[in-house]
């Protein structure tokens, strides 16, 4: 027997959803609630539905609004690709290239750009109910949401580069339960991802990257998890921003460069990043703020060089090299078994003839940090206006002119009662003894390196 609770997008009699993929959906929706009305029929009563997008392109015109429990959203290929790479090829170029635009079960969010501050209204898809119990298993996966294009914004970039055009992809509005976002594509988004008041969220395995910002956790929050994420943010945004969370589980995610941060926990206790591989062309690639404490970063890469794509050189975040790669400032947090990779060029060091710093303890007591290894190198890496090759020829140069001194560890007066074991030898860790502990690494025959 079928179900009259799984829905076709493309044989839906509302409404073409290759025009208005938004009246459609609102009208399922509409179907769904008209539909499912009981709520406690033989031990049951609103089951939901799943919403089905076949691979194709679907322009959404109008935002979709979500207001029921237990609704799946998903496709059939997340279809990303990069918008970037193909904005910045001569235009007498691409009729020479493959495909132009991303593909799979792909949402081209035709509303028009936000200006103003209110993130919601120009949201493809925005999640919000009132009322009590709070809206539970919403799941989006495996499709595309492309924001199209970034606006100019009076500087001199590129418009296709300023990462504005006021657009989100998915906004979860409201308090929410065990919400899915799997297997998606986001790209060309000032928002990628932003979800307030989350409780046992699940954001795994997505590819989320050329967004002014990626993923946003708003408000505050628990037990959730961002998974195993492809993710890049840029020049001005954030790759994973949380505030105000516990038991917040960030693991396994590929952090590209180019993203003002890499992790930013503002006020966040209790939680975890670790095992992830981060890359940024900026300091402050992890920042533990607004008094982040009893936090664990573990077996974490880090990765800091410097741009090497032609359209973005002279581009940074406004952070200098004395902030550090990973900076806390807050109490009880443990660093432990993180490997850091320094690999810039002495020459653009900021500000000039300063060491940089990679872990720095700002504020806050009782912090633990050992066991962290770094390594770093003056490299005159190159540049080229293509993004892969110049990328991967940065990510594969290993040689350097000569090491380039660093302050592995920087305890500033403000923070107290820190250890810091075998994160740097005596000429490395910067901090006041009397009220730390250090134990330095080793060096080979008791020579400083």
């Amino acid at each position: 027997m079928a179900s009259n609770n799984r829905y076709d997008v493309t044989s839906w009699p509302v409404g073409d959803p290759h025009e208005d993929l938004g009246e459609v959906i609102n009208s399922i929706l509409a179907d769904i609630k008209h539909r499912q009305t009981a709520t406690d029929l033989n031990d049951g009563g609103k089951p939901g539905a799943v919403i089905y997008l076949p691979p194709g392109d679907y322009h959404l015109r109008t935002q979709v609004h979500i207001d029921i429990s237990y609704l799946r959203i998903e496709g059939s290929g997340h279809g990303f690709t990069s918008s970037s790479i193909r904005f910045n090829v001569p235009e007498n170029e691409w009729s020479q290239l493959h495909e132009l635009w991303p593909g799979g079960s792909r949402v081209l969010v035709d509303l028009p750009p936000n200006s103003g501050a209110d993130q919601s209204v120009a949201a493809a898809f925005r999640v919000e109910r009132d009322g009590s119990p709070r809206i539970s298993s919403v799941e989006f996966s495996n499709f595309c949401i492309d924001g199209l294009h970034f606006e100019p914004d009076g500087s001199d970039l590129h418009p296709e580069n300023t990462y504005r055009n006021g657009k989100t992809g998915i906004l979860i509005a409201s308090a929410n339960d065990s919400v899915r976002i799997t297997g998606m594509g986001l790209v060309y988004l000032e928002h990628g991802v932003t979800v307030w008041h989350a409780d046992a969220l699940s954001i795994h395995d997505n590819f989320i990257a050329e967004c002014g910002s990626c993923i946003e956790l708003r408000g505050w929050g628990q037990a959730s998890k961002i998974t195993d994420n492809l993710i890049g943010a840029g020049f001005r945004g954030r790759s994973i921003f949380a505030e105000h969370h516990g038991g917040l589980l960030i693991a396994a995610n590929n952090v590209f460069p180019r993203g003002a941060s890499s992790v930013e926990l503002a006020g966040v206790t209790r939680s975890s990043i670790t095992s992830n591989r981060l890359h940024s062309f900026y300091p402050g690639m992890v920042t533990l703020t607004a008094a982040s404490s009893e936090n664990l970063v573990a077996s974490n890469h880090f990765l800091r060089d410097n741009e090497p794509w032609a359209p973005f050189l002279g581009i940074d975040n406004g952070l200098d090299d004395t902030t550090g790669l990973l900076r806390i400032e807050g109490s009880g947090n443990s660093v432990i078994g993180n490997h850091f990779s320094e690999i810039v060029d002495a020459t653009r060091i900021s500000p000039a003839s300063a060491t940089p710093v990679i872990m720095r303890v700002a504020s806050g007591s009782g912090n633990y940090l050992a066991n962290n290894h770094v390594v770093a190198s003056d490299v005159r890496a190159g540049t080229g206006d293509s993004a892969y090759a110049a990328q991967v020829d940065a990510l594969l140069t290993a040689a350097s002119s000569r090491q380039l001194p660093v302050t592995t560890v920087l305890v500033d007066g403000a923070s107290f009662g820190n250890t810091v074991l075998d994160s740097g030898d005596e000429t490395q860790v910067d901090l006041d003894r009397a009220t730390n502990a250090f134990r330095p690494t080793p060096t080979l025959g008791g020579l400083v390196r």
